[in-house]
């Protein structure tokens, strides 16, 4: 039987999210979420902090949703003077059906162009293709990337340069794809003609989404996915992407050069850009080949030199 929720929206001084959010946690039995007001960009290098925020927790809509409601405001009655006058409204609800939590994220998630020939476009979307498109199909889950995020962006670029700029057209394969999380990609390097695409991920639902992801785009057997952990891969790869944090990056940094061949190329992206030179400096004997920005992200490409 289809169930519908209640959203219950608290807006409070910045000071009391964090004992807000405990006693809504604890009321609920479920998660909130905390969002700043007046925010009108997606770009975190322009988000600022405000002394307003909002706290949203969730609760069924039935019968005991007014006692909630009641209990709630009894809660920000008990702090209002410890905030001076700091305003305190009363708590919004809004009723979101249960259909709505699993389809409408989707409205904000485009086709979109990345490079001069990728296209990322989600299942349910329309596109029509124009000369030289390589277009990657994609039904992400609310779990796992769209491929959209400037770390993942800027590994599609780098990649694509590699392919049609550094390569003459031929993706230097075989390809290694650490953190595949959706699988965007090992299904890239595919469509640029990479052979022999291993992709691994420590998340088996990670895994899951891009075995069906590979399915979705034609590839099945062209991409091997698992959980295998990188010391047990064997062979060397003409191009190792690996789209992780930039500390594990660094831990990683042996096993990671381990599996690139003389003369291939490593990508390293979900970097913070003031983390850059901490991983640059994990990576000693590769030649650096560029670094890109894109809004508080670094994605750096090294090149093995040939034996």
């Amino acid at each position: 039987m289809q169930t519908d929720w209640a959203e219950i929206t608290c807006e409070v001084p910045a000071a009391l999210v964090e004992t807000l959010a405990d006693f809504l946690v604890e009321l609920t039995g479920t998660g909130v979420g905390i969002d700043n007001l007046h925010v009108d960009t997606f770009s975190l290098d322009t988000l600022e902090d405000t002394p307003i925020k909002s706290v949203k927790a969730y609760l069924p809509a039935d019968a005991a949703l007014e006692e909630a409601r009641g209990q709630i405001e009894e809660f920000l009655a008990r702090h209002r003077a410890e905030y001076g006058t700091c305003p305190f409204t009363p708590p919004v609800i809004r009723v979101v059906k249960n259909e709505d939590w699993a389809n409408n994220w989707k409205v904000h998630f485009k086709p979109v162009r990345i490079g001069t020939r990728m296209v990322i476009k989600p299942t349910w979307e329309d596109y029509q293709e124009l000369p030289g498109d390589l277009v990657i199909q994609i039904d992400p889950g609310m779990a796992f990337g769209t491929g959209a995020h400037p770390t993942t962006r800027m590994c599609l670029e780098s990649m694509e340069r590699i392919c049609y700029d550094r390569s003459c057209g031929t993706f230097p394969a075989p390809l290694l794809d650490v953190g595949t999380g959706s699988g965007v990609l090992s299904i890239a390097g595919a469509l640029m003609g990479a052979q022999g695409i291993v992709a691994v991920d420590i998340d088996p639902e990670a895994v899951r989404v891009t075995e069906e992801n590979v399915e979705l785009n034609g590839l099945s057997g062209a991409i091997d996915v698992s959980t295998t952990p990188l010391d047990r891969i064997a062979g060397q790869f003409g191009v190792v992407v690996a789209n992780i944090l930039a500390e594990e990056l660094v831990r990683l940094a042996e096993e990671l050069v381990a599996r690139v061949r003389p003369g291939g190329w490593l990508i390293l992206s979900g970097i913070l850009t003031e983390k850059e030179d901490f991983v640059r400096n994990g990576f000693p004997g590769l030649t650096l080949v560029e670094c890109t920005h894109e809004e508080e992200w670094s994605c750096i490409t090294l090149s093995r030199p040939a034996a």
